[in-house]
């Protein structure tokens, strides 16, 4: 994974250039949805059904993060001598997905399609998954641990979360919203579930450090003890299972960052 396994085909070209334009396109998403452009701006959508999941309104800002970590992501595999690497042919259409289905989420949501954006969302979690996954091998050095799998990582945990918080606004709009009992239910499976990616993912980190953040904010805005305290639990989980991770190995960069 350190070189080029070949010289850059057309193919890799048109690759490349796609993961560029998805990283633009949801970034232009991000503004129309935050400003509401096209109608209803996301958060106001998000207000009119709230939850005991939803997360506190400045929890989103981790959005900003998340955008300028996959533009740089894109800027650098479509230089030359990245063009062509195995890592990125193997990852990067999943990362073109992510990046059309976020901008497809934003759309569905602010439309008020809720079983649609729900699905978008799944699939961006599934999309950004498989990402992860094909950037596990070593190699790369810092510069990918840096500007390839934390960018990845850290997106794949916030979407974890918001996963499901946004299954909450949508039982909302289409029945009822969720009981205290089956946000806690729902928040323990997350939690087990997020545990377990700490210990399988690539960089723990970008990943960690995503879902601890909206477990926080959850705990802050939500109005049920039983939430707050599950999504606590979830963090002190997450951070344990980051040092059980790292205390197994001597090479503590590559655990925490790939």
């Amino acid at each position: 994974m350190n070189v080029p396994t070949s010289s850059p085909t057309r193919a890799d070209t048109v690759r490349a250039c796609a993961v560029v334009v998805a990283g633009v396109l949801q970034i232009a998403g991000g503004i129309v949805g935050g400003m509401g452009l096209l109608g209803e701006s996301v958060s106001s959508v998000a207000n009119s059904y709230p939850t005991v999941l939803q997360p506190g309104g400045a929890a989103f800002s981790i959005w900003s993060l998340i955008y300028a970590a996959f533009l740089v992501l894109a800027v650098r595999q479509v230089l030359p001598r990245q063009r062509a690497r195995t890592v990125h042919r193997r990852s990067g259409w999943w990362l073109v997905a992510a990046g059309v289905l976020n901008a497809a989420w934003i759309v569905l949501f602010t439309q008020r399609q809720f079983v649609l954006a729900q699905l978008a969302i799944v699939a961006l979690l599934l999309s950004l998954a498989f990402a992860a996954d094909k950037v596990r091998a070593p190699g790369g050095g810092w510069a990918d641990r840096l500007l390839l799998r934390l960018p990845i990582t850290l997106y794949l945990g916030w979407v974890a979360i918001a996963t499901v918080a946004g299954a909450g606004t949508t039982l909302a709009a289409v029945a009822t919203a969720p009981s205290p009992t089956l946000a806690v239910a729902a928040l323990v499976v997350t939690a087990v579930l997020v545990i377990a990616g700490v210990l399988w993912l690539p960089a723990i980190v970008g990943f960690a450090v995503a879902v601890c953040w909206a477990f926080a904010w959850i705990a802050v805005a939500t109005t049920d003890t039983g939430v707050a305290a599950v999504s606590l639990a979830a963090i002190a989980g997450v951070v344990l299972a980051v040092v059980i991770r790292t205390a197994r190995t001597k090479n503590r960069g590559t655990v925490l960052f790939g």
